[in-house]
């Protein structure tokens, strides 16, 4: 019989609900049946595509035996880390705290009825092996001292709640302190990390990690530094020619696992591609290289194709496994190639995608990579197309189906970017169908809502979607200006002041102030793989305040850079979108606004839609738009005329392009490694 996970929205704790283990999905029922029965609390959180939770899941969950000892000794809670970020945060901090240890998933907590944690890991094996104890064992041991130590369990709840509060930001700085100096130390931190044989800033395992690769071309608008210009660019090439890209679909998997871009961990997520989707085409718009244009365009058309719902929303990920194996459907033999192709074609296939080199995976096998260029890019254009139909004879890995708010507005302001620098409005068309079905599915009443699927949306938003959804908003209102957008920006920003602002000490917190009480309640600063919801709600507001007028958008984001200005100043390169919103601080962002007809905006879109200006707001609005806010509403002229303004101030207005060229200095195109 399908236990009570055979009831929730996830697909991951779906996947799940045919084990013989008694599972709760995180709630009261769980939470008030481990206080009735004093049993510990066995977490378990994961995701549907990561692959050790699919081996944990196989080994122990789905054994009757394993099953048993969870169902006697444990109240057993499964979560989906997507659905239940905040969940997921604390116990990862908690994880590290208690062992000493990173974190990951599958994440393996153990609680107190009262949520506290008192042990914990990662992926535990079934039996012995990699220096672990079997599963089974460690239930019972972990039971034993959960029975014989309750008072130091106790006290170490509460040193560990303690512990978790102290980590929270709390001397905020003053605004009139902020200086460049974070900028700058990130800078050096960079160029000395930097990898000048395969780019990027670490070694194995190696993920893409967005945040700094912005900031290396924002510093180049910003100063001219053609050296973190060159760092930026000579990454993406690397990490676009290597595969951790799919060379035969499009889209980027979520990291490497050795120092050459070459084997992925190979799932794909939604997040991962929307935020690269923007990376590469302002990539594109400074350098113009045609590479960061076929990656863009590749990408969007594996998201329309594969990852957009009929309804408009974007689906979350594509797992790792296909048939049980991590892998299975991306890797190639030598044969498989040689026999969907033409022999003039597999000669061509086997220098370009490393065939003539020893195999880079498993039992013989092939990821492919861009291992030499190709005179002809038709030839190969061919020869993938060939590919991609052979490979879709093969079981394909699973979709992860839910649509998250956070996510698709990541990948909304990424395809919208994207759209309006290639000019391609159908991907514009996409950005919108999917910004419109959270506008209409996931949008009740003034409330965000944070998963939907199967029709049904639910749990309330956290910072990071409203946060990401302004941002989107901000991008898409670029793209093609939309009054409705406009005013839907505003009802995000004045939901974040009014739920999530901490007005005593500023920033934000991540759940909502009527959220369900945890142990902590985080404010989370740094970049990780996805960006910072406080660093980006920070940087939209501030830019809506210029756009609207209203400066508690402006004092909320100051106050936020002010939280964060101590971390700022210590670690630096770990904040990489709150350098923008710091960046912003110090220079305020221009607001461009071309009015005219909509007929007429032609000249003025190839000025500036293909140029590189990250700290400014382009709107081209159409003459005659109602309800603008006093900042946009700027008097009719009988042609196209333009506003350039530089925080609160305007210049005259300009009427003609190149005009505007010489007042904005667009750099020329650079050229690079």
């Amino acid at each position: 019989m399908p236990n009570r996970l055979a009831k929730e929205t996830s697909p991951y704790l779906q996947q799940h609900a045919d084990n013989p283990v008694d599972w709760y999905a995180w709630g009261p029922e769980a939470l008030e049946e481990s206080k009735r029965s004093n049993k510990p609390i066995l977490l378990s959180i994961g995701y549907s595509a990561c692959h050790w939770c699919h081996v944990m899941a196989h080994e122990s969950f789905e054994d009757a035996a394993i099953a048993k000892v969870m169902n006697d000794n444990f109240v057993n809670v499964k979560v989906d880390r997507e659905e239940r970020p905040d969940i997921d945060q604390i116990y990862q901090v908690a994880q590290q705290l208690l062992t000493q240890r990173s974190g990951g998933w599958p994440l393996t907590m153990f609680l107190t009825p009262d949520q506290r944690p008192f042990f914990g890991g990662t992926y535990f094996p079934s039996t012995p092996k990699y220096g672990m104890p079997g599963f089974p064992d460690l239930l019972k041991r972990v039971r034993a001292f959960y029975d014989e130590n309750p008072d130091d369990i106790r006290a170490q709840g509460e040193q560990l709640v303690a512990a978790l509060a102290r980590m929270q930001p709390a001397a905020a700085a003053h605004p009139s302190s902020f200086e460049r100096s974070p900028l700058d130390k990130a800078a050096d931190y960079l160029e000395q990390a930097f990898d000048e044989v395969h780019g990027g800033f670490s070694g194995a395992p190696k993920f893409p990690h967005p945040d700094t690769l912005e900031m290396q071309l924002r510093r180049h608008a910003a100063s001219g530094d053609k050296q973190a210009l060159d760092r930026a660019v000579f990454t993406l090439r690397k990490m676009a020619e290597g595969g951790i890209y799919d060379q035969v679909g499009g889209g980027f998997a979520r990291y490497s696992v050795d120092a050459q871009w070459a084997i992925p961990h190979f799932e794909k997520m939604l997040y991962d591609n929307g935020w690269l989707m923007r990376l590469y085409a302002d990539a594109w718009a400074v350098t113009r290289d045609p590479l960061f244009e076929r990656v863009c365009s590749e990408t969007a058309a594996w998201l329309i194709r594969e990852m957009q719902s009929p309804e408009g929303g974007y689906y979350s990920s594509l797992d790792a496994d296909s048939e049980g194996e991590e892998g299975k459907y991306y890797v190639w033999s030598v044969e498989e190639v040689r026999a969907a192709l033409t022999p003039a074609e597999f000669a061509v296939a086997s220098v370009a995608f490393g065939l003539d080199r020893p195999p880079n995976f498993e039992d013989h096998a092939w990821n492919l990579v861009a291992a030499h260029p190709v005179a002809d890019p038709a030839v190969l254009d061919s020869i993938r197309a060939k590919l991609y139909r052979e490979r879709e004879k093969r079981v394909r890995p699973g979709r992860d189906d839910k649509i998250l708010a956070s996510w698709n507005a990541l990948m909304v302001a990424g395809m919208a970017r994207a759209a309006r620098v290639f000019g391609k409005p159908g991907w514009l068309a996409s950005a919108r169908r999917s910004l419109e079905f959270i506008r209409t599915a996931m949008w009740n009443d003034g409330r965000l809502l944070a998963t939907y699927k199967d029709g049904h949306a639910h749990l309330d938003a956290y910072l990071d979607d409203h946060a990401y959804l302004l941002a989107a908003l901000l991008e898409v209102l670029q793209a093609g200006f939309d009054a409705r957008d406009l005013a839907w920006a505003q009802e995000i920003g004045d939901a974040l002041l009014e739920r999530f602002l901490d007005s005593q000490h500023g920033g934000f917190f991540f759940t909502a102030h009527d959220h369900e009480t945890l142990i902590q309640r985080p404010k989370p600063g740094p970049d990780n793989a996805t960006p910072s919801g406080n660093a980006v709600a920070a940087l939209a507001l501030h830019r809506l305040a210029f756009l609207t007028g209203d400066t508690r958008y402006s004092d909320a984001a100051a106050g936020t850079v002010a939280l964060f200005w101590p971390q700022l100043q210590r670690q630096p390169a770990s904040f990489g979108t709150l350098l923008a919103a710091l960046e912003e601080q110090l220079t305020a962002p221009r607001t461009l606004i071309v009015m005219g007809a909509r007929d007429a905006f032609g000249p003025w879109h190839a000025l500036l839609d293909t140029a590189y200006l990250p700290a400014t707001l382009t709107l081209f609005i159409p003459t005659g738009t109602e309800g603008l806010p006093p900042p946009l509403d700027k008097p009719p002229k009988d042609t196209v005329t333009a506003w350039l303004c530089e925080g609160a101030t305007c210049r005259m207005p300009i009427d003609d392009p190149q005009t505007l060229r010489d007042a904005l200095e667009l750099p020329r195109i650079a050229t690079t490694l």
